[in-house]
């Protein structure tokens, strides 16, 4: 792996563990060993280095949920297949989607860049529950509230361990597959009844 690519993902993984400003190219350049000139010859200034995680974060994210629209059918089966797949992210690289909680919280322009990145993931999805109200496989309701409380829930409760903890849960695939139940349970009663 190249040191470009390694300090990328060192970079995910701190920013989704201590945040962006909590986290400095020393403390990057400490944990892979290099120096922090090394890092600067990759990427002009820690905005850089903020810019190409959050491209390549989102790159694995299309990757990732980009083939769910075509390998599974409409409705309810595409919902679970994404809730499913989020929990794997959750548990497999977590980073990724604590990275997501990150930029939500730096705002502008970060957040912007992120949702531009993500957009061909955004607008298929609102596509898809808006056609399933339409045609009666989900109940009327605002798609992108529907979209927001699921994005929110898996967020939310997969990676802010701290919430975990605070009710006596530890994330593990254990606990993932019940977290993971129980928003399918929910968004199954609140979409298909």
């Amino acid at each position: 792996m190249s040191t470009k690519h390694r300090v990328i993902q060192a970079a995910c993984v701190a920013f989704s563990d201590r945040g962006v400003a909590g986290t400095s190219l020393d403390d990057i350049a400490v944990q892979l060993g290099i120096t922090k000139q090394a890092i600067l010859y990759h990427f002009d200034s820690k905005n850089g280095l903020v810019e190409a995680v959050l491209k390549q974060s989102a790159a694995e994210l299309l990757v990732l949920f980009g083939d769910i629209t075509h390998r599974t059918a409409d409705g309810w089966p595409r919902v679970e297949e994404v809730v499913r797949a989020s929990f794997d992210i959750a548990v497999k690289r977590p980073e990724l989607l604590g990275l997501l909680r990150e930029v939500n919280r730096l705002g502008d322009p970060w957040s912007t860049q992120l949702i531009r990145a993500l957009d061909p993931l955004i607008k298929p999805a609102l596509q898809h529950l808006e056609f399933c109200m339409e045609k009666g496989l989900f109940k009327q309701a605002d798609p992108q509230l529907v979209l927001a409380s699921a994005y929110s829930a898996v967020t939310g409760v997969a990676v802010d361990l701290e919430v975990l903890k605070a009710v006596g849960l530890e994330l593990n695939l254990k606990v993932a597959a019940r977290l993971r139940r129980t928003l399918l349970t929910f968004l199954r009663s609140s979409l298909v009844g």
